[in-house]
């Protein structure tokens, strides 16, 4: 029947996209936080002044204050970082750069994932890695450099200092803002150009294991960092999280704006599922007018015949549930497999759509739709009442 397939089809595509919509966008959300997470970390412990002069206020990372970020946050890695400014020149063009010094416990899973070219080496741990430097891809091509090129890094403080590099590696994460000056280091290099001794840096950097923690987390470690300052007599030191960062606020901030496009497609799609739903009851029951006039005049209630009609267009509501959820797996699956809808990353900040899955989230929408729709349909159910079975019947 015509109406049954057209019912159907309008609950399968609408929950499929919803579905889709849901994946879509906690994907694109998790996988750009999490190269955020990769450059910036959740949670910084810097010198106060260094949010505007990174380079030129130290703090002292010794065992005392490892030790209270560590148990405070219970972190997933406590890694200290420093940071030089300075200008990349070959004989045809230069570049301002930020080059960032890391540890031997510094987490290297999340660069070394978007390495492209050469390797990473294992700064802090091995000390033929002291002058080599990783760079992106973007400083690269504008500079015209490839791996095992030898380079000059010039500073700029109270005098000119200069310093050459040999590049290990070249790496991408389409991340505009850092790829464009984001440039690998070792951390004792660093210390040694900003003058600093071994237990100083320019921040830690502080990843949890959970980023929905990441509020509470924050909160304690700054009660606790403060307490730290007043037992040792320390003014500037201060807790930055990753929604605070001005280089990542605007992106975190266009992320959660993602919600509510997700919210309205999600509203649009249920009315759309429980229209075709009503539009498809409406249709049986005219068609089964004499139908219900044989079962009044056989003694049948309104609600017995109601009821009737309400578990049916229940089972093509399932029918239509089980097909959408079949259908946006498959293209989920397909998608993950294939990368068949492309994206521009210098846009996006990844090269295609990332899809992730929620139990919580899937579930939600297949009762939500499940609910909603069979709630609709109990209106246009009464139109039962108004059938006459002498008319009906003798209109047959």
């Amino acid at each position: 029947m015509p109406a049954v397939h057209i019912a159907t089809a309008g609950v399968a595509v609408g929950l499929a996209v919803m579905i889709l919509s849901v994946c879509l966008v906690k994907g694109f959300q998790g996988e750009v936080a999490a190269k955020l997470a990769g450059f910036a970390s959740h949670i910084e412990v810097l010198d106060l002044n260094s949010q505007t002069d990174a380079d030129n206020h130290p703090i002292t990372a010794d065992a005392a204050l490892m030790d209270v970020v560590k148990k405070t946050t219970q972190a997933e890695t406590v890694q200290r970082v420093s940071v030089k400014i300075g200008v990349m020149k070959t004989h045809d063009d230069f570049s301002g750069i930020m080059l960032k010094g890391i540890g031997k416990e510094y987490d290297k899973k999340f660069i070394r994932s978007c390495m492209v070219e050469g390797k990473f080496p294992d700064f802090g741990s091995n000390a033929d890695a002291i002058n080599q430097i990783v760079l992106s891809r973007q400083i690269a091509e504008m500079l015209h450099l490839k791996v095992g090129d030898k380079v000059y890094v010039y500073f700029f403080t109270n005098t000119i200092k200069q310093r050459r590099f040999e590049i290990a590696g070249i790496y991408e994460t389409h991340l505009q803002q850092f790829d464009k000056n984001f440039v690998w280091t070792d951390l004792q290099t660093i210390n040694q150009l900003n003058d600093w001794g071994e237990e100083q840096c320019s921040l830690l950097e502080v990843k949890l294991q959970n980023f929905d923690d990441l509020e509470e987390r924050t909160a304690k470690l700054g009660d606790a960092v403060t307490a730290y300052k007043n037992s040792h007599q320390i003014t500037n030191l201060s807790v930055m999280s990753i929604r605070d960062n001005p280089r990542t606020r605007p992106v975190l901030s266009w992320l959660e704006l993602l919600d509510l496009n997700v919210m309205v497609i999600l509203v649009i799609m249920l009315c759309v599922a429980g229209v075709t739903m009503i539009s498809g009851l409406l249709i049986l029951i005219l068609e089964r007018t004499t139908t219900i006039g044989v079962l009044k005049a056989l003694g049948a209630s309104n609600r017995r015949i109601r009821r009737i009609f309400l578990v049916y267009a229940g089972h093509i509501l399932v029918r239509g549930m089980v097909i959408g959820n079949v259908f946006a797996f498959l293209l989920a699956l397909l998608q993950s497999q294939f990368h068949l809808v492309r994206l521009d990353p210098a846009t996006y900040y990844v090269d295609a759509v990332p899809l992730a899955y929620d139990p919580a989230w899937l579930i939600g929408i297949n009762l939500a739709t499940l609910l909603i729709t069979l709630l609709t349909l109990v209106l246009p159910a009464f139109i039962v009442s108004v059938v006459q079975p002498a008319k009906t019947i003798r209109f047959d």
